[in-house]
């Protein structure tokens, strides 16, 4: 089975749409590779505590990508604080990463989002959100791995 996503080519830009393989793991797998917390929220559908995950007021410039594939998903550019303890983006890096279904557990109606290559949970997104999109993609701090910014070359002499 594959996907179509953009991904981050040599010289750090997003690649055109490519069809790449669905990951695919065992929860055997998934258990290895991850720590319980990760596991219990990208496998499991869980969430985190609001206002203590490591990237809820995290400013720096980069890149949020899949903590259990890689896949980019969020850029820093697209970030907002939303005053709800949960990092909070306006928009995905690009919409062939980001898949989304309906989900009625808790008793509520939301639309969750995933990781479109392997399907991580990485939390919902609201019709709440600030312009231009008026979405709130709201996220689980360790659902998420961080690329800072590439550094600029200092001056040659």
């Amino acid at each position: 089975m594959t996907v179509t996503v953009r991904l981050i080519n040599a010289q750090g830009v997003l690649s055109d749409p490519q069809p790449v393989p669905k990951i695919v793991r065992t929860e055997a797998e998934w258990k290895q590779r991850l720590t319980a917390e990760q596991y219990r929220i990208t496998r499991r559908q869980g969430t985190e505590m609001p206002f203590c995950g490591m990237f809820h007021d995290h400013k720096k410039p980069g890149r949020y990508d899949c903590v259990c594939c890689g896949l980019p998903l969020f850029d820093a550019s697209a970030k907002f604080q939303s005053g709800t303890g949960w990092p909070s983006f306006f928009q995905p890096l690009t919409a062939e990463n980001v898949a989304t279904r309906v989900d009625t557990s808790s008793g509520m109606r939301r639309v969750e989002i995933l990781c479109a290559r392997c399907d991580a949970h990485l939390g919902h997104v609201f019709e709440d959100g600030p312009a231009p999109t008026g979405l709130r993609y709201c996220l689980n701090s360790v659902s998420l791995a961080f690329v800072p910014a590439p550094q600029p070359a200092p001056p040659s002499p």
